[in-house]
Order: C-alpha cells, then structure tokens, then sequence
C-alpha cells in the first residue's frame, strides 16, 4: 500500500512538471512572471479536468485500465491544489505586489487620494479564484484516510463527490483570464492566448464524458428496475 502511494505521486508529480513545462515554454515571449504564473496556473487547471475525466472514463469503459486509475484522482487534486497556491503567491507578490485592493480591481488614484474601480472584471474573477483555491484546499486537506475516519464515510464521500463546484469554479477563473481580461479599449489587444482552444476542447471534452457516463449510468439503473418490475409482475 506504502509502495502504491508514493509510485502515485511520483508519477503524478512528473506528470504535472511536463505539464508546467509545455505551458511555460509556449509563452517565452511573455515577462518572466506572467510566464510562472499562468504555467503554475495551467498545469493546476489540467491536473483537475483529469481528475474529473477519470471517473467517467472508469465508467464507459469496459476494461479495468481506468478503474485502476481510479486512485489517482486524489493525487491529481493534491498537486492541482499545490499548483494553484503558487500561482496564488506568484500574483500576490509580483502582479499586484501585495496590495490586496488591487487584487480586486482597485487601483490607488493619487488626485482623489484614494482607490477607485479600476478592472471590474479582473477583481470579480480573482474571488471566483479564491473561493475556487479555498475549496480546494478544503478536498486536499481531507483527501487522506485520517480525514474519512474523522469525518465518517458518508459525510467524507459527500465533500470529496463536491469537486463539480472546483471545476465550474476553476473553469470560470480560467476563462476570464484566456478570453476577457486583456479586452481592454484603452489599451492595445494582445494576440489570442494559444491556449484559447485548448481549454475549449478539454471543457467540452469533460462536460461530454461526464454525461455520456450518467447516460450509460441511468440505463443501467433503468434497466435493473425494469428487470425488478418484470420478476415482481411474473411471480404474481
């Protein structure tokens, strides 16, 4: 079991650095810490939509391959959580240097000597960041058979089967950021981010996966109640 873990992680942890690393080497024209930031950023944002296309896949699946993979949702959402407190850090200090208005939107305007809304959209996204970084670190804190002891299985199950609410979170933080946020009229619009596409295909990709497994999910329970039905209509 030891052994089990740790090969997890480890393959986990290599997986996120080549993930990190084809991420940043795409933006080598960008400041060096655009490039950390959103390459941390990135890579936390892929590890989660693999963890949230493994359930479906062990599911629509007919071979074990993926049910054996099945273990490494919890690794994936670890090193996702580790991923995004550093691209959290990174802004902190190198994009609004601690100023934690700036953080939501507010610029300091020295005439009126105080802050004024300045990026609406960069602030509102920056909470949806937050609370996405929150309850990830809440799944991550939990995701260990201490947690399931402590809380129960039914109440453990519950919080870790909540991880649609860190995708649709991490998923709206992302798209602000590769479609809105250099929109700006007052300054000169950037080329389109190269992940722009990317992202679309693999947020669709895991919307289709998602319900193609319930669909397969639902006729089976369906069938199983109408076999129930028939045995129960004949014995009568």
């Amino acid at each position: 079991m030891k052994q089990a873990w740790i090969r997890r992680h480890i393959i986990t942890l290599a997986l996120a650095s080549v993930i990190f690393a084809g991420v940043y080497y795409l933006r080598l024209e960008w400041s060096p810490m655009h490039r950390w930031n959103r390459a941390f950023g990135d890579a936390s944002f892929a590890l989660v939509a693999l963890a949230m296309v493994l359930g479906p896949l062990s599911r629509l699946s007919t071979g074990r391959l993926f049910r054996k993979l099945l273990p490494y949702r919890r690794e994936l959402g670890i090193y996702a959580i580790v991923a995004a407190s550093v691209h959290t850090i990174i802004i902190l200090l190198g994009w609004v240097q601690l100023d934690f208005m700036r953080l939501f939107g507010f610029e300091f305007h020295p005439q009126l000597q105080e802050y004024v809304m300045f990026q609406q959209g960069f602030g509102f996204a920056n909470i949806i960041g937050i609370a996405a970084l929150a309850y990830g670190l809440m799944l991550a804190i939990t995701s260990n058979d201490l947690s399931q002891r402590l809380l129960g299985a039914s109440v453990w199950k519950y919080i870790q089967q909540s991880t649609y609410i860190l995708w649709a979170l991490t998923v709206a933080h992302t798209a602000y950021f590769l479609f809105m946020h250099f929109l700006d009229f007052h300054r000169a619009t950037p080329d389109p981010n190269i992940l722009q596409w990317p992202f679309v295909i693999i947020v669709l990709g895991v919307v289709v996966l998602q319900t193609a497994a319930s669909v397969k999910t639902w006729k089976r329970q369906r069938g199983r109640s109408d076999t129930g039905d028939n045995a129960m209509s004949a014995e009568a």
